[in-house]
């Protein structure tokens, strides 16, 4: 096939969002990740740099393809540091099997070559096994290299309404009754604790592109003695970005119509009918002062009690299977989607995957 290799301009911005309503994501359920009403409003939450490469039929003009590259601050061994991602890697179903990824990558080196970072993150879910077999399995002699860090779950808790937990000496307040800059200086001495936290500033939190959607108050904090312990944010994309169900497949779907029939008995909302997004909200800036892990509990039913009172059927959060965290998370009924998180590297001289120390690593699916 006879395709261009560029970058996508705001004149792209239909074609970019007619590729991810028309190339599901396999699974249990089949979802597509949408853009509406403009594909470029979700970049900035990615990174504060961010290209978005796209392959180009010559004769015809149609995108075949497109990729995300983006660059975000992290703390990478404690430190402060560039870290890049991919994702969002599609290939049209008419032009699959044509060579397309083998240069789309040799492009994406190309864009590598500025220098911006050492090396990416990105992840594959567990059921994609094209892209696995693909990209981890038998990638060609030119492809990066796909090096994994962990599996991730991402839980999709189902919210409905619950007596709230508590803690000896701790309360729960929300982030408008805080100083922002304390709760960001302690997203940083406490996130640096995690591999691929993000770096956040103040001005990040004020009407700024990089956390689109989020407001201060939207922080749940718990406080010990006056001093911030644990932060969870509740985050709603669905302004710029959707989750948008295909199809259910295997045992949910037989079980939808019997579970939708008794849903509202216990308090919770009916599946989506295909076509349908998800009602549901990010759990995001999840942080949590390693002294105090009984506040992670507490924190989650507030935050799930609070996306109860606004309707949401669903909050959205992901987790390392390694995080010691997740064991409280698993306690609510979820609907699980499993993944793996890799490192992305081509010549990897300055050991962005080798180097890292065993610090957990963090996972915020609102930023992927």
């Amino acid at each position: 096939m006879d395709c261009t290799f560029d970058l996508a301009t705001e004149a792209d911005d239909p074609a970019l969002r007619h590729l991810l309503a028309t190339n599901p994501l396999p699974g249990s359920v089949t979802v597509t990740y949408e853009r509406e009403p403009n594909y470029f409003l979700g970049c900035p939450v990615m990174g504060h740099f961010y290209q978005v490469p796209v392959a180009r039929c010559r004769t015809s003009g149609q995108l075949a393809g497109f990729a995300f590259r983006a660059v975000r601050s992290c703390f990478v061994n404690g430190q402060i540091e560039q870290v890049g991602y991919l994702g969002q890697l599609r290939v049209d179903r008419a032009f699959r099997g044509q060579g397309l990824t083998a240069r789309g990558f040799h492009y994406l080196r190309e864009l590598h070559a500025d220098g911006r970072v050492p090396g990416y993150l990105a992840s594959l879910t567990s059921t994609n096994t094209r892209a696995r077999h693909l990209l981890v399995e038998h990638p060609q002699p030119h492809f990066p290299r796909f090096s994994a860090l962990d599996a991730v779950v991402t839980l999709a808790l189902i919210v409905r309404p619950r007596p709230p937990l508590t803690a000896a000496d701790i309360n729960i307040v929300r982030g408008a009754a805080c100083d922002l800059d304390g709760i960001v200086a302690f997203l940083h001495e406490h996130g640096r604790q995690r591999q691929f936290f993000p770096v956040y500033r103040a001005s990040d939190f004020q009407d700024s592109p990089t956390t689109r959607g989020f407001r201060v108050e939207d922080f749940c904090l718990a406080c010990h003695k006056d001093t911030i312990v644990g932060v969870i944010g509740l985050w709603d994309q669905s302004a710029y970005k959707q989750t948008v169900v295909q199809a259910y497949h295997h045992a949910l779907r037989w079980l939808r119509p019997g579970y939708n029939r008794v849903a509202p008995l216990f308090g919770v909302q009916p599946l989506p009918a295909p076509g349908q997004p998800l009602r549901s909200v990010y759990a995001s800036f999840v942080c949590i002062d390693q002294r105090f892990p009984a506040v992670f509990p507490v924190l989650l039913r507030y935050v799930l009690n609070l996306a109860a009172t606004r309707g949401y059927a669903y909050v959205l959060l992901g987790m390392s299977l390694d995080d010691p965290l997740l064991t409280f998370a698993q306690r609510y009924a979820h609907i699980p989607y499993t993944s793996r998180l890799y490192a992305v590297t081509w010549d990897d001289t300055g050991g962005f995957y080798e180097r890292r120390d065993q610090c957990p690593v963090y996972v915020d699916i609102a930023a992927m």
